[in-house]
């Protein structure tokens, strides 16, 4: 009722992009919905930037979490930050988690959650629960989704399907251009035709009139020819622009985990002057309390391993010889 008395309810929405560049997607992580909407995303625009915000979706957590991935994805919608992680700004914000009972949906009733979707500066799609259940979350967004599923299909074209719109304008444009020609070419067949029987006065004026119509139709077939050249370069530089993003922001993506997973290994730390003690079963032991006296192990260094046995042992303050 607050809501209404506002006007939130019959505020103008935003409306989603024909191509999105960047989504984000603020929901449960390692959610069978996550699944489905990371799987639709590659049938339909494979390598499509997206940035996974994950969430508590129930509980009493859920309504601080969702508020906070809101707004995280939200300000990734603003270019300055956008570009501190080398990927282009968020265009959609999809808002939602699977089914479940009243109560697991009830954080998406609430105002906290409600007003962050309000406060949004770029298109939210609410996707919560079934096509039967129905949210404030839903009334206020920008974009009511029946499913999480039916969220991605709402906002992401299918690649294949602008690829073959593409096509077909190209042999429209082709065919239309063909039938111009040959239609002026019948034209002025007909006027020769004419001009064969024609007085010197008919046969002069007809002459004028002949090369005013080829004139005219040649400034607009080349007129046509350029327009629609200009639109055949703007769809395939729209197409080539978001392939490289895309192929960029992936690049991007695997140097940071092959980073991660150099800067883990163990050879890392033993780099820093460090050694791996295992005994001679080859088990990795961490603790002093693994080890006896007299107990022979090995040591990996740097550049090698070596050998060695215990002469004593301390735990905290004891000391075992």
């Amino acid at each position: 009722e607050n809501l209404r008395n506002e006007g939130i309810l019959d505020r103008v929405r935003m409306k989603l992009p024909m191509i999105p560049k960047h989504i984000a997607i603020v929901t449960g992580t390692g959610s069978a919905a996550l699944s489905d909407m990371n799987r639709l995303i590659e049938d339909r625009w494979p390598g499509l930037r997206r940035t996974i915000i994950g969430v508590t979706v129930q509980g009493e957590r859920a309504v601080n979490e969702i508020v906070r991935g809101i707004l995280v994805a939200d300000k990734l919608s603003q270019p300055a930050i956008a570009e501190r992680f080398n990927a282009p700004p968020v265009d959609v914000i999809i808002v939602g988690r699977g089914g479940g009972s009243p109560e697991d949906l009830w954080a998406f009733n609430l105002e906290p959650v409600v007003r962050a979707i309000i406060a949004a500066t770029v298109p939210v799609v609410s996707a919560v629960g079934h096509e039967s259940d129905l949210l404030v979350s839903d009334l206020v967004a920008d974009v009511r989704a029946s499913t999480p599923s039916n969220a991605i299909e709402r906002c992401i074209a299918e690649y294949d399907f602008h690829h073959m719109t593409l096509h077909n304008y190209n042999q429209r444009i082709e065919d239309s251009v063909n039938r111009i020609i040959i239609d002026c070419q019948t034209e002025l067949q007909l006027i020769q035709s004419r001009l064969l029987n024609a007085p010197l006065k008919g046969i002069y004026n007809a002459n004028q009139y002949i090369t005013e119509i080829e004139n005219k139709l040649k400034q607009y077939l080349l007129q046509t020819f350029v327009n629609a050249r200009q639109k055949l370069i703007s769809i395939s530089n729209l197409i080539e622009v978001n392939a490289n993003q895309i192929i960029t922001a992936e690049s991007t993506k695997l140097a940071v985990i092959e980073s991660s997973l150099k800067s883990v290994h163990p050879r890392k730390v033993l780099q820093r002057g460090y050694s791996m003690i295992t005994s001679q079963d080859g088990d990795v032991i961490m603790k002093a309390s693994d080890l006896d006296v007299g107990q022979n192990v090995n040591l990996s260094l740097i550049d090698g391993e070596a050998a060695a046995m215990i002469n004593s042992i301390e735990n905290g303050s004891e000391k075992n010889e």
